[in-house]
């Protein structure tokens, strides 16, 4: 189990990790979802005891990572964001290291290299591995002890169809096992096939923790058209509202309709029985920055501060 309780984490006068709190339990997948620059990795360093907290607590296994490091990465296996190794060793060297370092017999390793399936580059130097070679050497290494908690940052990075296809059912099968496990994100799709659950961090703050299934939700109806008409009024936005529109607003000679995926033909047959002439359409589906950002606004309208930041008390009630 992890415990992450007010973690705050400053480097000098910016705070990359400003208050997060969550927990993530046994047998369970949870994403720290984020753009770049969040937070995403500075959280998982913290939770891996590579960077020291500011402020707050962190917990492996009832273990603190920082003052109780030898207890706490015991219990668990790390994977970081790049992967580097001693370009002159081979993999299989490299894996053998790990074993001795891990206090792990070595027929680990051995296994390890079979099932990575490198194509006869087990035994060759690092240094010829493309970026993808190396990061399936990564997950090898992180695979290597029978940790209870995985840490992974952006583990897919680089990594072929099938190797993701083979790492996804290694998580998967880990959680079935009972473990932990926490891994860092910015896709959308990765996380989805992956992650029992979300939390989502917005400029180092924690602004939701939700199932994947209900931020999947969130983006289907968010869902815009961009509408070009021939004859545009202002009497068009009724007409796509009543077809299910969420929102819709005239912008010249455009009208932008934001809805469920599904309704959006039902809005064009209500625009069209309504008389307006439509000489084209596009589709725009959201980023996850939007959805973000979604969060931040729908969180703080009530009370959003004078420079538009959101307090940490509104933040946290986003959290469940």
């Amino acid at each position: 189990m992890i415990s992450i309780r007010h973690l705050t984490k400053r480097f000098g006068t910016f705070c990359a990790v400003d208050d997060v709190s969550f927990e993530v339990r046994p047998g369970e997948i949870v994403a720290i979802l984020g753009p770049n620059g969040s937070g995403k990795t500075t959280t998982l360093k913290c939770v891996a005891g590579l960077v020291s907290p500011s402020a707050g607590e962190v917990r492996v296994e009832g273990f603190d990572p920082w003052t109780q490091a030898v207890e706490a990465k015991r219990r668990l296996s790390y994977l970081p964001q790049r992967v580097a190794f001693p370009e002159m060793l081979t993999a299989r060297e490299i894996l053998e290291f790990y074993c001795r370092l891990r206090k792990l017999p070595l027929q680990r390793a051995a296994e390890a290299l079979a099932h990575s399936q490198f194509n006869g580059f087990g035994d060759r130097a690092v240094r010829e591995f493309s970026g993808g070679m190396l990061q399936r050497l990564g997950i090898e290494v992180l695979s290597l002890p029978d940790a209870p908690v995985l840490l992974l940052d952006e583990p897919t990075t680089g990594l072929d169809p099938e190797a993701s296809l083979r790492l996804r059912e290694f998580l998967q099968a880990r959680r079935q096992e009972g473990k932990t496990v926490l891994l860092t994100s910015h896709l959308l799709s990765e996380v989805e096939e992956l992650a029992d659950r979300a939390a989502i961090l917005v400029g180092g703050r924690l602004v939701a923790v939700e199932p994947v299934a209900s931020l999947c939700q969130r983006l289907l109806t968010a869902c815009r058209m961009q509408i070009m008409l021939l004859n545009p009024e202002v009497r068009f936005i009724a007409s796509a509202e009543r077809a299910g529109a969420i929102a819709a607003e005239l912008k010249g000679s455009r009208l932008i309709v934001t809805s469920r995926s599904e309704d959006r033909l039902l809005v064009l047959q209500s625009l069209e029985t309504a008389g307006a002439r439509i000489e084209r359409f596009s589709t725009e589906e959201p980023s996850l920055e939007e959805v973000y950002l979604r969060y931040v606004y729908e969180s703080s309208a009530p009370d959003r501060l004078a420079d538009g930041r959101m307090p940490i008390s509104d933040a946290s009630t986003r959290v469940h």
